[in-house]
């Protein structure tokens, strides 16, 4: 399978965004679209586009991306869940999903994106 091109970044920290976007573009993806917030990665996600998310767990507010992961995994999308915690902030629907440990690197980003085109 190709490794998707077109990424979604579902993330509420803008530097931490920035940071993804810059990444994506050495990587040779594509920014399909950014997200801070449920309402808004909705949104994109009903825009269609996406190969693929990287999705970041907890958003501002305390507000949780359980719904995005669900509106990704009704649509096929795969996705990787971005987090700063434990294993056990996982939801038990996704635990079986690829898990990008806080503080990225480019190298891990990359390892995360590939292992979703062996997935698709």
């Amino acid at each position: 399978m190709t490794a998707p091109q077109r990424i979604l970044i579902v993330e509420d920290e803008p530097l931490i965004a920035m940071m993804l976007e810059d990444f994506l573009e050495l990587l040779g993806k594509q920014l399909a679209g950014s997200a801070d917030s449920v309402a808004t990665a909705l949104s994109v996600i009903a825009d269609g586009g996406i190969d693929a998310a990287i999705l970041d767990v907890n958003l501002a507010a305390g507000e949780k991306s359980w719904p995005v992961a669900d509106a990704l995994a009704a649509a096929d999308i795969p996705f990787v869940l971005a987090t700063g915690g434990s294993g056990d902030m996982v939801a038990d629907g996704y635990k079986d999903r690829p898990v990008l440990a806080k503080p990225f690197t480019m190298d891990a980003v990359e390892q995360a994106l590939d292992s979703l085109s062996r997935s698709i």
